[in-house]
């Protein structure tokens, strides 16, 4: 199984377990679908300013994920708060994660553009 097939409950769990060996601090800030739900990952550099990563597909079907910084919604924390408040509400199936790590490392294994 890879993880694009991944119950999204099981995924989520990976991440912050991985995110917290590193060091870093995950929790899980809106619980969605377990099993399908996307998951979005605000990455906080504990600064003001953060990041704000979403699933998407590349053009062979692989999971990614996109960088929305700047885009959407950010840098600042504040901006992507917002941008996930909104988001939640029009999409009850919907993960938010937050890491935060000084560094700024998401802990992805999947490919970040």
């Amino acid at each position: 199984m890879s993880n694009s097939e991944l119950r999204s409950d099981i995924w989520v769990q990976a991440l912050l377990r991985t995110a917290q060996s590193q060091g870093a601090s995950g929790y899980v800030v809106r619980r969605g679908d377990e099993t399908a739900g996307a998951v979005l990952v605000k990455v906080a550099s504990l600064d003001g300013t953060a990041r704000l990563l979403t699933p998407a597909r590349d053009g062979v079907g692989e999971r990614i994920y996109l960088d929305l910084t700047g885009k959407t919604a950010g840098p600042d924390e504040a901006s992507i708060d917002a941008y996930l408040s909104k988001r939640a509400a029009q999409d009850q199936d919907v993960w938010i994660v937050e890491i935060e790590d000084k560094l700024g490392r998401s802990f992805l294994t999947e490919r970040v553009d």
